[in-house]
């Protein structure tokens, strides 16, 4: 085997280990809406994140060894903290969404919105922004617009279908706040170790907060095994190494589109797993909001450099 194809192996393993990240959490959402129906949304998210923290702690001894100084434990620390504070309400905010919607199929293409947000907030960080970047965020309002006013589907009301959507949006706004936070903790903390701490922190405040709103009962988390599980050990803890190991050899503009992967699982899990489908327009206004995800991540073709 020559170095070319050794290469071309690795980035073919490595993309496929994003497109598995992506599976995992496309139907992380159908998991998250069956799991709340024996217990609340905040001590399945406070549970979920504890097994997640959990299952990354073999794979950091793993991949990180090694003491850290003074410095970077602090950074960890601090950061972790942080991102876990943002984590939790953006989790959260997304769970009650889930809960009222009973749809992860829209949970997860308005939860796909933080990709446009993202870019958009850069501005006020003196991040320059493509005209692509405003193509996306276009079509994705007007898929916004398509999917929160056409018909609710099912048994849930009007009301309801709003009032999640709207904690949706909330969430969209966290999330971007997560990615900016995590990114402004690059270089100077290790990865893992910081996944870890945001983790800890997410699920200690989501069961504090638990403690004082939800009956918190090992029958009902046991009834919610299975998505626990799921979303806890898979979601969190497996696609998350997959991801750290996937985005070694793939870079950051394909891994955001195959990412974006995520809002379509979500909708085939609806379809596959539950047997639901969303009404016409609602399909319609996913498209959209998924060419504006795409066309988000879209980025001008650098002009060849000319010879002197």
């Amino acid at each position: 085997m020559t170095e070319e194809q050794r290469i071309k192996r690795i980035r073919a393993a490595s993309t496929g280990c994003l497109f598995l990240t992506a599976l995992i959490w496309g139907f992380a959402f159908v998991a998250q809406m069956s799991g709340t129906s024996t217990m609340g949304a905040l001590t399945f998210n406070g549970v979920r994140f504890v097994l997640g923290a959990l299952a990354l702690i073999p794979v950091t001894l793993l991949f990180e060894k090694g003491k850290s100084d003074k410095k970077e434990r602090r950074d960890t620390l601090l950061y972790g903290a942080a991102a876990g504070t943002v984590l939790c309400l953006a989790a959260n905010l997304q769970q009650f969404g889930i809960d009222l919607t009973h749809s992860p199929a829209r949970a997860g293409f308005i939860t796909g919105l933080y990709m446009i947000v993202v870019p958009v907030a850069g501005i006020f960080l003196k991040r320059k922004t493509t005209v692509f970047t405003w193509i996306g965020a276009l079509f994705a309002l007007c898929g916004l617009y398509v999917l929160s006013t056409g018909e609710s589907g099912g048994s849930v009301s009007k009301a309801d279908m709003t009032k999640g959507q709207l904690f949706l949006l909330a969430g969209v706004v966290f999330w971007a706040a997560h990615i900016l936070v995590v990114d402004g903790a690059g270089g100077k903390v290790r990865p893992l170790r910081f996944s870890m701490a945001q983790f800890w922190v997410c699920a200690i405040e989501s069961l504090a907060v638990a403690a004082f709103t939800e009956d918190i009962s090992v029958e009902g988390i046991m009834g919610g095994a299975l998505p626990i599980l799921y979303c806890g050990l898979l979601s969190v803890g497996v696609a998350y190494t997959l991801q750290v190991v996937g985005q070694r050899h793939v870079e950051p503009a394909r891994a955001s589109v195959i990412f974006s992967m995520e809002t379509l699982f979500s909708a085939l899990g609806e379809i596959l797993l539950l047997h639901k489908f969303l009404p016409p327009v609602g399909y319609i206004g996913c498209a959209l909001i998924f060419a504006g995800i795409i066309f988000a991540q879209l980025k001008p073709r650098q002009k060849a450099a000319k010879n002197f």
